[in-house]
């Protein structure tokens, strides 16, 4: 079957930095698609009709567009001052047939006898996967195991934890709520759960080589979602986890016998530098490999103060590790079957699951949290910027989708979904807000401490007033009475947590991205009715408004751990605050005013004349 180029790899100048960059030379041939080739091209097509076109800067080594890296290998690289090939190619013209979709992807047709169900795919194949403990990671393998019944067996990589045995993590990790219906309905499908001992941080990823012995024969199908997410983390250890990790993985994948599909995690804001992004893989600002050495051999320290002049126009190291991990997966892929997906920000799940499951207060979920407990009021936002969230469940199902079609359907490109709601069904900052406060205020946390009320503002001045005015001044005056009463103080800790959160996610509540998101679309089209009724990731059918209500829901049972029994008398509490809350303002306000009335006898004149004036026109109304 022929194929139009789907994806491209574009090429774009990196700034100046006292480290050699990768530079985005012209090529010999003007085409609407850009690829890099040469030593990053992948031996499985990558370049399927490419014109090669040498340059004097870059990193690589200069090759051709046919070069290929041997069996199941990566292309050899030469030394980073070695010049890399960039060449060109046109998307061949797509068929009358194809209704628009880029090929490889055709529509579903129910005359076609080599469609093969998803579920049918997974039967008797093993998977392993990466970061299975984390929160994608655990919706993954409960979908798995819920949707795919006849799927063989789940590696899952695991970490020993202080002093925790991988065995007792995976016995608490399946004990949690989320596997609770499997555990009644299915509870046998729980025992293909095996655990891995590793660590993404070691040589090897930690495995023992009878464990890499064993994925080697019986894997065929790898989700690497294993990344450390924390905006503000150390350089090192980003690299360290985002990008030695992936190239740990795939070393291993290399080994694998079988391998039909490997689907690695990325995020739509890895590229968040360029307000359109693509599904592409775009050049990074350094080579790699020279990242990696730098964090190697400069001490921390050094490492720390070179940090902000590396990460350039990127807001934080998360973004910045994700784009080279991104770029060095290209490079040492090789011919293995490989695709990407990028969510944006991933939020509670929208059915699956149960509606609103989230375990962790990372992005969003914190802010509201906070805002629901009455203790975040104003932001930096603008409101009509698009808020890009996806619910988690949508995620998985796209990355399950995505391991069938890269293995049922051989592509000769790398294929990358940018998972996003902004082009399909886009919701704005206010509009979130205004669904969040009315949820929240409908079911409230118990000791909520204030009426929930917020603003969101793009003056910074007005915002540092009211930071400190509504978020740190209560703060004290209520962790003065802790201390007077003899408990514990707590406000003005945890306002400091909320600032930190709010600093990170400023950058993204301030700015707006356009991320196409065509091969998704494709994708669900070659779905079967039955697929996409059981695989969900068509985010055009999430309505907002109830999914935020579950959204609170859901963090107020699995984060705060409170009942929905409780609900009845959360809501006295919060009829009370609001009382509460409308009287502290009308005290507000007679105070400003006795306040301005006693400094200035101007004012209080105007005032007296104003009620004299307001007396004589009651007087001339004939009933009184």
């Amino acid at each position: 079957m022929s194929h139009a180029v789907a994806n491209k790899t574009e090429t774009e100048a990196a700034p100046n930095s006292s480290l050699k960059q990768s530079a985005a030379p012209q090529p010999a041939n003007s085409h609407d698609t850009k690829l890099l080739n040469g030593t990053l091209a992948r031996t499985n097509g990558l370049t399927h009709a490419a014109s090669v076109a040498t340059s004097s800067s870059g990193y690589g080594s200069s090759s051709a567009a046919g070069s290929n890296a041997g069996s199941g290998g990566a292309t050899s690289s030469a030394s980073s001052s070695s010049a890399a090939a960039v060449a060109s190619s046109t998307a061949l013209p797509l068929p009358p047939s194809s209704n628009g979709l880029q090929m490889p992807y055709e529509r579903f047709r129910a005359d076609d006898t080599s469609y093969v169900p998803i579920a049918q795919f997974y039967a008797g194949r093993s998977v392993f996967i990466t970061g299975g403990t984390g929160f994608m990671g655990k919706v993954l393998v409960e979908k798995l195991l819920r949707s795919c019944p006849d799927i063989r067996n789940i590696y899952l990589l695991i970490r020993p934890k202080r002093g925790q045995e991988v065995s007792a993590r995976l016995t608490e990790l399946l004990n949690a709520p989320l596997f609770e219906s499997l555990r009644q309905e299915k509870p046998k499908e729980l025992s293909k759960v095996i655990p891995i001992s590793g660590d993404i941080t070691s040589e090897e990823l930690g495995i023992s080589e009878k464990d890499q012995n064993l994925l080697c024969r019986n894997v065929s199908v790898v989700f690497h979602s294993a990344a450390t997410v924390k905006f503000d983390e150390k350089l090192k250890l980003s690299v360290t986890i985002n990008m030695l990790g992936t190239k740990r993985l795939v070393e291993l994948c290399h080994r694998m016998l079988s391998l039909d599909a490997l689907i690695h995690v990325s995020t739509a804001y890895c590229n968040c530098d360029r307000t359109d992004v693509s599904e592409v893989i775009y050049a990074p600002p350094y080579n790699p490999d020279d990242i990696i050495s730098l964090i190697n051999w400069l001490p921390e320290d050094i490492l720390d103060q070179l940090t902000p002049r590396l990460i350039g126009k990127r807001p934080n190291t998360y973004t910045f590790t994700k784009a080279l991990a991104e770029h060095m997966l290209l490079k040492e892929a090789g011919n293995l079957p490989v695709a990407i997906v990028r969510p944006s920000i991933v939020t509670a799940s929208l059915n699956e699951p149960f509606a609103g499951w989230v375990d962790n207060f990372n992005g969003p979920t914190g802010l509201v949290s906070a805002l629901a407990k009455g203790m975040f009021r104003t932001m930096m936002c603008e409101k009509n910027y698009v808020a890009d969230m996806v619910p988690v469940d949508i995620v998985i199902n796209l990355m399950i989708a995505a391991a069938w079609r890269t293995a049922t359907r051989k592509s000769n490109n790398l294929l990358i979904y940018n998972c996003c709601t902004g082009q399909r069904n886009p919701i704005i900052w206010s509009e979130f807000v205004q669904h969040a406060m009315t949820s929240v205020r409908k079911h409230p946390l118990e000791g909520c401490l204030w009426y929930p009320t917020g603003d969101l503002r793009m003056n910074r001045p007005m915002n540092t007033l009211n930071c400190i005015a509504k978020h740190f001044l209560p703060a004290y005056i209520l962790d003065g009475v802790a201390r007077i009463m003899g408990k514990k103080p707590f406000v003005v800790n945890v306002q400091n947590k909320i600032a930190k959160a709010v600093e990170c996610l400023e950058y993204f509540a301030t700015r707006q991205w356009r991320f196409k998101d065509d091969n998704v679309h494709a994708l669900l089209h070659t779905l079967s009715p039955k697929d996409r009724e059981i695989f969900v990731f068509d985010v055009r059918h999430i309505n907002w408004d109830k999914y935020v209500e579950r959204y609170v829901l859901g963090f107020r049972e699995f984060l705060f751990k409170q009942r929905p029994e409780s609900l009845p008398a959360s809501r006295k509490r919060m009829l009370r605050l609001y009382y509460l809350h409308q009287l502290t303002k009308v005290v507000a306000v007679l105070l400003t005013w006795r306040f301005l009335m006693s400094r200035s006898k101007r004012l209080n004149d105007l005032w007296s004349s104003f009620l004299e004036n307001a007396l004589r026109m009651a007087r001339l109304i004939p009933f009184l």
